[in-house]
């Protein structure tokens, strides 16, 4: 998830300093990406620098307000139109491992695959619940549902992974 685009997002509503994007960039997450203070103001400063935002002066409690610019907006909208291909997405961390059990000498693959299934079925479980207890708006249920429904998708994805491990021998 692109921190930079996500900011300029939130500054579209109206002039915010660090941590009121913070703030509003967890209660949109649903908290699920935490962000570091220090990775907000870096990220602003960067936008600065290449012309997507401004800085006002500070307030009597030594806040800077950032606004948008126009080059800002456009970057948003840009953002906004543009699909994510699956090449933008991050490595997935479970494929390489399996991968790797799979072609490492002394280790069971399938403990890995249990383990791996354990560990995602009480994530499934706890985000679940989770849903079911939140009284979050539309953003925040769309980030639950999504994570419910990766791991929902893992799961499919470990039992192919044990039927061809399976077919395989292995």
């Amino acid at each position: 998830m692109s921190i930079r685009h996500g900011l300029l997002a939130l500054l579209s509503q109206g002039p915010r300093y660090g941590y009121q994007l913070r703030a509003e960039f967890e209660a949109s997450t649903g908290a699920t990406w935490p962000l570091n203070i220090g990775q907000v103001y870096t990220t602003l400063s960067r936008m600065e620098r290449d012309g997507l935002v401004a800085s006002g002066e500070e307030d009597e409690q030594g806040r800077v307000v950032y606004t948008v610019t126009e080059a800002g907006r456009a970057e948003m909208e840009r953002w906004f139109s543009t699909p994510v291909a699956q090449s933008d997405r991050p490595r997935d961390e479970l494929v390489i491992k399996l991968a790797m059990a799979v072609t490492a000498k002394d280790v069971d693959v399938g403990k890995v695959v249990q383990r791996q299934r354990t560990a995602t079925m009480r994530t499934l479980q706890e985000l679940t619940r989770a849903k079911r207890a939140s009284s979050a708006g539309p953003a925040q249920r769309l980030v639950l549902d999504s994570m419910i429904f990766q791991a929902e998708a893992e799961q499919r994805w470990l039992d192919h992974c044990e039927a061809v491990l399976k077919e395989a021998g292995a």
